[in-house]
């Protein structure tokens, strides 16, 4: 068996009259991400890490947002298909570990609903999706709210 790890990043810039999606989920919120697609910070983190561990550049490699193809397009269906191009290069998800950085709104009330859908498209179980959020003490551009980040850490390993 051979183990990769791969590790994403993804910032976006929040804006009044955009949806906040995150991990999949809608999150009700006065300010959204200004994307190409549907911005959502913590899927393109995790759509990285897994193509960083492989070795197959990044989603804007894979996605990229001059393409028309991808406006508006659901998060959920770029990393499902992240899934799949790793899959075809004989590897699975272990386990990956996600943070969002953001001020507000807390989004404790919402991680088991990410942890759900993240899980359901990896096909893993709940206990190896893990979701934590920090702020950062209103310092810097996500601390005044102008935008939020996402860190993902994920392992891959050859299929069993």
């Amino acid at each position: 068996m051979e183990l990769r790890v791969g590790n994403g990043y993804d910032v976006h810039e929040l804006a009044f009259g955009h949806p906040l999606i995150i991990g999949g989920v809608k999150i009700p919120h006065e300010k959204g991400c200004v994307a190409h697609s549907d911005g959502d910070v913590m899927l393109h983190a995790l759509c990285d890490a897994m193509l960083g561990a492989l070795a197959l550049g990044d989603i804007g490699k894979h996605f990229p947002d001059t393409s028309e193809e991808f406006l508006g397009i659901d998060s959920k269906i770029l990393l499902r298909r992240v899934n799949d191009l790793i899959s075809a290069k004989g590897y699975e998800v272990v386990n990956a570990d996600m943070t969002l950085l953001m001020q507000r709104p807390k989004i404790a009330p919402y991680i088991s609903q990410m942890q759900c859908a993240i899980a359901d498209i990896l096909g893993v179980d709940l206990d190896r999706i893990s979701i934590k959020a920090t702020t950062t003490e209103r310092l810097g551009f996500i601390g005044k709210e102008q935008g939020v980040a996402a860190y993902a850490t994920v392992l891959l390993q050859t299929k069993k």
